[in-house]
């Protein structure tokens, strides 16, 4: 029976109303199990995951704190993107931004991670045609290819100095002419680093820039601050090519089918 044929009899016997109590209990009932889930990794752990299940974001986090980080993870990163790229996702931990920013504008996406559970939640969970999942380290082993872009997001504090500059040497050999590296990473407070699994993170705007200007010939970096009752958080975005960059002059983006020119973005 076709979902029109299904909500054409329940509105006929007035059932509307029970429809919605129906979804509020399990609304209620989801966010309960990962808050849960939440406690269990995050809080009473000995060792937290090195990724997030940002499903705790959708179902039951985003909702207490109000905070839209891991959206506008998504979004910034998917601004750089042309509708029909090729994308390279570093790092993609679950899948869950991969899936629903990057894989609905790419022509196709290769995402990897080097963690096997990350890997088979992102395969279960977030599967599309023009997607593939691969566990690999990028240290050693980075998919090769051309790529438009490459992702790099909440991942590049995940290395040491030295490994940084070596991946970031890898995604250049793999970019095109006028692709882009995106990417995010958070601010190291002044009481020290947020992850155990934490290497290098960045005291700063200036100190992200100061590295990526070593590789790249145009970078733009910009801080949003979020607080919550879960944490206080810096976070850095960025951007790096050898061509336009979002927002620089010349630079056009295809919003709904329509090109959208920088003067008009901004004004």
């Amino acid at each position: 029976m076709g979902w029109k044929i299904v909500a054409k009899l329940l509105n006929l016997l007035h059932l509307l109303p029970v429809v919605k109590a129906l979804n509020r209990f399990l609304r209620l009932l989801t966010a309960w199990g990962h808050r849960l889930q939440f406690t269990m990794e995050w809080v009473v752990a000995r060792h937290p995951p090195e990724w997030f299940d940002h499903f705790l974001d959708n179902s039951w986090k985003w909702h207490q704190s109000r905070n839209p980080l891991s959206w506008e993870r998504g979004v910034f990163g998917s601004l750089a993107m042309q509708q029909g790229c090729r994308v390279l996702d570093l790092c993609c931990g679950g899948g869950f931004i991969t899936y629903h920013f990057f894989s609905g504008r790419a022509a196709s996406v290769v995402a990897v991670d080097f963690d096997p559970k990350a890997i088979a939640h992102a395969r279960r969970n977030f599967k599309a045609s023009n997607l593939v999942y691969r566990c690999a380290d990028i240290r050693t082993d980075m998919p090769e290819g051309e790529f438009d872009n490459v992702s790099w997001d909440a991942a590049i504090e995940h290395f040491t100095e030295t490994e940084i500059a070596q991946i970031i040497g890898n995604i250049k050999q793999r970019l095109t002419r006028n692709g882009v590296l995106s990417g995010y990473t958070i601010i190291e407070k002044a009481t020290g680093k947020s992850h155990i699994d934490h290497e290098y993170e960045f005291k700063s705007k200036e100190d992200l820039v100061q590295l990526l200007r070593r590789f790249f010939a145009n970078v733009r970096v910009f801080e949003t601050r979020w607080s919550d009752q879960f944490e206080d958080r810096g976070n850095l975005y960025f951007w790096a090519g050898e061509a336009a960059l979002p927002f620089d002059d010349g630079w056009m983006r295809q919003v709904r089918g329509h090109a959208i020119t920088n003067s008009a973005l901004v004004s």
